[in-house]
C-alpha cells in the first residue's frame, strides 16, 4: 500500500503514481505474460480507491480545522492593532504637550540670559576699566610690578594693555614720560616671536602673534620679516640638511627647487613686470641659487662615482667574489700585445664555473643613476658649462660600466677559457658574449638619448664620439680573442671525441663482406656536438656576426674532419664507410647557412669517392666538376690512401 508521505510528496503525477502502484501489486507488473492477473490488480485499484478516499475525508477535515484556527487567530491579532494604535495616540499627544513646554521654558532662558547679559556687560566694562586704571597709576608712578609686565610668557597681555593705554588722550605722552622705550620694546619681541614662529612653522602662532601686532605701528615690520624669511629660509633649509651627509638627497632636493623656481618664472613671464622681466626674474633666482649652482658638479661626479663604486661592490659582494687586479704598466702591457699576436693564454687559467660576472640588472641601475645625472646637469648647469659636465658624467659611466665592469668581465671571462687540448671543458666565453652584446645596446641608446642632446652643438661631441669609438674597439678586440680561442676549444672537444671513438677498423674492416653500411660512432658524437655548438653561436651572437662566427667555425670543421680521414687507410668497404660519415658531416654542415662551408664538404665528399672508385674510372672522377679545380697534390693525397694503392695498376691508372 502506498503510504501518505507519498501522495503528498511533490511533484505529484498521477501516471507515474498509478504505474508505481502496478508494479507493486503480485501480477500485475507483467503486462500480457502468464504471471499477468487482471482481477487481482482490479481488486487492488478498488481498495486503494478506498483508502484514498478514507485519507481524504480526514485530510479535508484538517484542512476545515486549520481554516477556523486561522481565522480566530487573525481577529485576535487585528484586536491588539487597533489597542497598539489607541496607546500611540495618546503617547503622541503627550510628546505635543511636552514640546509646547519646552519651547516656553527655552523662550523664558533666553529672555533671562538677556537680561544677565544686560547686566554682566557693563561690569565687565567696568572691572576692565579699573584694571586700566592700576596699570597706568604704575605707570604713573614709573614701577611696573603687575605680573603681566614682568611674565615674558604674557606678552599677548601686556601688548594689548598698553596698546589701549596708547589710546587714552596724552597716554602715549604719559607712557614714554614714565616707562621710555616699553611700547617699542614689546612691538619688537612681538616681531622677534613672529620670526621664530615662522620659523618653527607655527602657522596658528604667526597669526596670533599677527593679530596682537595689527594695531601696533610696527604691523608693516611684520610685513617685512615674513617676505625676508620666506625668501632666505625654505630653499636653505630644505638644502643645508643634506649638504654634506646625503649628497643623493641633496642634489634630488636642488634640482626638484632649481625647476620648480623656473617654472614658477616662467607663469610670472606672463605678467606685466616690465620691459626686461626676463633679466629681472633671471637675476632673482641667481641670487638664491648661485651658491649652490657654483659647485654643483662636483658634488654631482662625487656622488655618481661613490653611487657606482657601491653598485659594482654591492653586485661582486653577493657572487662572493673577490675582484681580480688587472694590471696596467710595462710587463702587463707586454703580455697584452703579445697576447693579442699569439693569441696565447698568458697567466693562469680560472675556473669561472660558469658566471660571466656580467649582470644586466647592475648595468641599468648605472645606466639609471647616468640617465638622472644627464638630466640634473641639463637644467643645473651653466649653458656654457653644459658640454664640459655632460662629458665628465659620461667619463664616470665609461669607468665604471665599460672599464670596471663589462671589460673586467671580458678579461675574467678570457681568463676563464680552457686551453683547446682541455677535455670535457665548460665554454662560458659565448654567454660573456651574448651578455656584453646586449649592455652594447643600451650603452648606444643611453649615449644617444641622453648625452646627444647635450653636446651635439659643442667641440665635445668629437671626443665623446672618440671615447665611445675606443672603448668599443678595445672590448671587440678581447671579443674576437676570446671568440677564437673558443673555436678552438670546440675543435680541441671535437679531436678528443675522434680519439676516443674513431677504431682503424672503422675504415679497413676484418670481414668486408659483413659490414652494415652506415655512419661510425665517431661521426655521431661530433655531430651532436657540433649541432649544439652552432645553436649556441645563433643565441649568443647577432646581426652579421652570427654569419662570421659561423663561417670561421665551419671552415675548423672542415679542416679537422679533412685531417682526420687522411690519417687513416682504406679498404673497398671502409671507403664506402668513409664516404657515409662525410655524407652525415655534410648534412650537419647545413645548419651553418653558410654557402662556403657547405661548398667545402660537398668537395670533401666528392675527394671521399677516390677511395672506392674503380682504377679505371680514376681519371674521369677527377676530371668532374668537383675536383677538377683542386690541386693534383690534393687529389693524389687522397688516392694515396687506398689499400690497394701499392698496386701497379691502381698507380698506372692515376698517373
Amino acid at each position: 500500500l502506498m503510504t501518505a508521505a507519498e501522495v503528498r510528496n511533490e511533484p505529484f503525477v498521477a501516471d507515474e503514481y498509478i504505474e508505481r502502484l502496478a508494479w507493486r501489486t503480485p501480477g500485475g507488473g507483467s503486462r500480457g505474460g502468464e504471471a499477468f492477473d487482471p482481477k487481482r490488480l482490479l481488486e487492488e485499484f478498488v481498495n486503494h480507491i478506498q483508502e484514498l478516499q478514507v485519507m481524504d475525508e480526514r485530510i479535508q477535515r484538517k484542512v476545515e480545522k486549520l481554516e477556523q484556527q486561522c481565522q480566530k487567530e487573525a481577529k485576535e491579532f487585528a484586536k491588539k492593532v487597533q489597542e497598539l494604535q489607541k496607546s500611540n495616540q495618546v503617547a503622541f499627544q503627550h510628546f505635543q504637550e511636552l514640546d509646547e513646554h519646552i519651547s516656553y521654558v527655552a523662550t523664558k532662558v533666553c529672555h533671562l540670559g538677556d537680561q544677565l547679559e544686560g547686566v554682566n556687560t557693563p561690569r565687565q566694562r567696568a572691572v576692565e576699566a579699573q584694571k586700566l586704571m592700576k596699570y597706568f597709576n604704575e605707570f604713573l608712578d614709573g614701577e611696573l610690578k603687575s605680573d603681566v609686565f614682568t611674565n615674558s610668557e604674557k606678552i599677548k597681555e601686556a601688548a594689548d594693555i598698553i596698546q589701549k593705554l596708547h589710546l587714552i588722550p596724552d597716554g602715549f605722552l604719559v607712557l614714554s614720560l614714565s616707562s621710555p622705550g616699553k611700547y617699542h620694546d614689546l612691538e619688537c619681541q612681538l616681531i622677534q616671536e613672529f620670526t621664530s614662529a615662522q620659523r618653527r612653522g607655527e602657522i596658528s602662532r604667526m597669526r596670533e602673534v599677527a593679530a596682537v601686532l595689527l594695531h601696533f605701528k610696527g604691523y608693516s615690520h611684520c610685513v617685512d620679516v615674513y617676505i625676508k624669511q620666506c625668501q632666505e629660509s625654505y630653499v636653505k633649509e630644505q638644502l643645508e640638511e643634506h649638504r654634506k651627509s646625503d649628497a643623493e638627497q641633496y642634489l634630488k632636493n636642488l634640482y626638484d627647487l632649481y625647476t620648480r623656481t623656473t617654472n614658477l618664472s616662467s607663469k610670472l613671464m606672463e605678467f606685466n613686470l616690465g620691459t626686461d622681466k626676463q633679466t629681472f626674474l633671471s637675476k632673482l633666482i641667481k641670487a638664491i641659487f648661485i651658491s649652490y649652482l657654483e659647485n654643483y658638479i662636483e658634488v654631482e661626479i662625487g656622488y655618481l662615482k661613490s653611487r657606482s663604486a657601491m653598485i659594482l661592490q654591492r653586485y661582486y659582494d653577493s657572487k662572493n667574489h673577490q675582484k681580480r687586479s688587472i694590471g696596467t704598466g710595462g710587463i702587463q702591457d707586454l703580455k697584452e700585445r703579445l697576447r693579442q699576436r699569439t693569441n696565447l693564454p698568458l697567466g693562469p687559467s680560472i675556473d669561472t664555473h660558469g658566471e660571466t660576472f656580467l649582470s644586466q640588472e647592475v648595468v641599468v641601475n648605472l645606466l639609471q643613476e647616468t640617465k638622472q645625472a644627464f638630466e640634473r646637469c641639463h637644467r643645473l648647469s651653466d649653458p656654457s658649462d653644459l658640454p664640459k659636465n655632460a662629458f665628465r658624467i659620461f667619463s664616470m659611466l665609461v669607468e665604471f660600466l665599460c672599464t670596471e665592469h663589462i671589460d673586467y668581465a671580458l678579461e675574467t671571462g678570457l681568463a676563464g677559457i680552457p686551453s683547446s687540448d682541455s677535455k670535457n671543458a665548460n665554454l662560458y666565453f659565448l654567454d660573456v658574449v651574448h651578455q656584453a652584446n646586449t649592455i652594447f645596446h643600451l650603452f648606444d641608446k643611453q649615449f644617444n638619448d641622453h648625452l646627444m642632446p647635450l653636446i651635439s652643438s659643442s667641440p665635445k661631441l668629437s671626443e665623446c664620439l672618440q671615447k665611445k669609438k675606443d672603448i668599443i674597439e678595445q672590448m671587440e678586440v678581447k671579443l674576437d680573442m676570446g671568440i677564437d680561442r673558443t673555436l678552438n676549444c670546440m675543435i680541441g672537444q671535437m679531436k678528443h671525441i675522434l680519439a676516443a671513438e674513431q677504431k682503424k677498423t672503422d675504415f679497413k674492416p676484418e670481414d668486408e663482406n659483413n659490414v652494415l653500411i652506415q655512419y661510425t660512432n665517431a661521426c655521431v658524437k661530433v655531430c651532436g656536438y657540433v649541432r649544439k655548438q652552432v645553436e649556441k653561436i645563433r643565441n649568443s651572437m647577432d646581426g652579421k656576426n652570427v654569419d662570421t662566427v659561423l663561417m670561421e667555425f665551419g671552415v675548423r670543421f672542415h679542416r679537422l674532419i679533412y685531417e682526420h680521414l687522411q690519417q687513416y687507410s682504406y679498404s673497398c668497404m671502409g671507403g664506402m664507410l668513409a664516404i657515409c660519415d662525410v655524407a652525415e658531416y655534410r648534412k650537419c654542415a647545413k645548419d651553418f647557412k653558410i654557402a662556403l662551408v657547405l661548398q667545402l664538404f660537398d668537395t670533401l665528399h666528392a675527394l671521399c669517392n677516390l677511395l672506392v672508385v674503380a682504377p679505371d674510372n680514376l681519371k674521369q672522377v677527377c676530371s668532374g666538376e668537383q675536383l677538377a679545380n683542386l690541386d693534383k697534390n690534393i687529389l693524389h693525397s687522397f688516392v694515396q690512401l687506398r689499400v690497394d694503392y701499392r698496386s701497379a695498376r691502381l698507380a698506372r691508372h692515376f698517373s
